[in-house]
Order: C-alpha cells, then sequence, then structure tokens
C-alpha cells in the first residue's frame, strides 16, 4: 500500500510517504508559509521515492484542531490532489497524531488554542487502538477534563501555555511533559493505514478540518482580561 500524509496544522509543514509499511518524511519549521512549501514538499517526497501520485492507494491529513489557515490548508490541498488522482482521503485529529508520536500509552494532549484556551484530549492506547477517554474539546485549561490514575504522559504546546494551570489539573499523575510537541505527518500516516486498509477512506469531496471553535478573534477588552488572568 503507497500512501501520503499532509500537516499543517501548527507553524511546522511536513509531509510524509507510506510505502508498504515503512515511512519517510519531510518536516519544516515554515511559520506562516505553508502554501508556499507545502506542494514542493509533497513532489521531493514523491520523487524521492520514484512515486507518481496516481500510484498512490490515498492521502491522508491533519484535519485539526489547530490553526484556522494550517487546517484549511492540509484539507484544501487534499482534496485537489485527491480529486485530481481519484483517491480516497482520510482526516485525523492533531490530538490523536500528538498521542500517536508520544510513545506512550496514556496521553493528554493539548495545544494551545490562543484566546485563553486549549484543544485538549486524552487517549489510551488499548489493544493497539487509540481510544478517547475525553473527545476532542475546547476549553480552559483549569477545566480540562480530569483522568483516572497515575501514569499519564502530556504532550504539547498547551503545556507550555498554561503549564501551571495544567499541572495543578493533574499534578502527581503525569509521569512527565513534552510541551514542545507538535503533530507530525507520519503520526497521521500511522493512524490512518488502518482505515485505508479497511477499504474505509472518504471520497475527496467530503473532507473537511476539524475546527471546535467559530469565533477566531477576540475584542480587545476579552484579550486584556486573558492576559490579567495569566499574570494573576
Amino acid at each position: 500500500m503507497k500512501l501520503l500524509a499532509l500537516e499543517t496544522s501548527t507553524e511546522y509543514c511536513s509531509v510524509a510517504l507510506y510505502l508498504d509499511g515503512a515511512i519517510s518524511e519531510r518536516f519544516e519549521l515554515v511559520g506562516q508559509k505553508h502554501s508556499e512549501r507545502l506542494i514542493d514538499m509533497v513532489a521531493a517526497v514523491l520523487a524521492d521515492a520514484g512515486v507518481a501520485l496516481t500510484d498512490l492507494d490515498g492521502i491522508a491529513y491533519g484535519a485539526g484542531p489547530g490553526s484556522f489557515t494550517g487546517v484549511r490548508i492540509a484539507c484544501g490541498t487534499t482534496q485537489g490532489l485527491a480529486l485530481g488522482a481519484s483517491l480516497p482521503v482520510c482526516g485525523v485529529c492533531t490530538l490523536q497524531a500528538l498521542a500517536q508520536a508520544s510513545g506512550h500509552s496514556r496521553v493528554i494532549a493539548a495545544l494551545d488554542a490562543r484566546m485563553g484556551e486549549i484543544y485538549h484530549a486524552v487517549y489510551e492506547l488499548q489493544q493497539g487502538e487509540w481510544i478517547a477517554l475525553s473527545e476532542p474539546n475546547l476549553c480552559k485549561a483549569e477545566a480540562a477534563a480530569q483522568v483516572i490514575g497515575e501514569g499519564w504522559y502530556g504532550v504539547g504546546s498547551g503545556f507550555a501555555a498554561y503549564r501551571d494551570a495544567l499541572q495543578v489539573r493533574y499534578g502527581s499523575q503525569l509521569r512527565g511533559v513534552d510541551d514542545a510537541a507538535v503533530p507530525h505527518a507520519a503520526a497521521v500516516l500511522a493512524i490512518a493505514v488502518s482505515t485505508f486498509e479497511a477499504g474505509l477512506g472518504q471520497d475527496a469531496a467530503l473532507a473537511q478540518p476539524l475546527y471546535l471553535r467559530n469565533k477566531v478573534a477576540l475584542k480587545t477588552a476579552e484579550r486584556e482580561q486573558i492576559a490579567r488572568e495569566k499574570h494573576a
């Protein structure tokens, strides 16, 4: 099976290729230049492997949550490539991709959502499958879903932005934290493989980003209030 994956939900841009069990990836810090770099990275990954777009069996993408612009770029580019090559697609939650890449089986994933909130989910690996014990949601760090037991590992920028609040929330239940972790296309691929193998890829026209938030900007008074709360 030959699969491609795109992930652009943070300031990083990554493209990965799955060839019968082996995954190769390109990963770059691009800031806001995803649209300028993504297609070139796709072309490079395919060229390195000697694979044409039409040779693929499907395309996966990081559906979000994350940067509004970033998740739209991944989704839109996936649609364009897949429609042109008549390929199925699979969207993967970026929070689950964080869990996949962590190397741990009990994971609290949190991305900084700005505006005083985080994108948050809790996952546990059970018999090779990720089970969401708390589904992806948007919340204040201090209101993040609680977990049962010890041995949890925290990943994502939410732990950097709201370290104190999340430490209070989870305390000794955390065995460690990687607050620099970001979603990777390779992790998106690792999750999506089983979907494509089961023949459950979607029509490209049905691909949609996962936003979790409708409001994308704060009023001045709201920004000032959040700043006061973070420094209280």
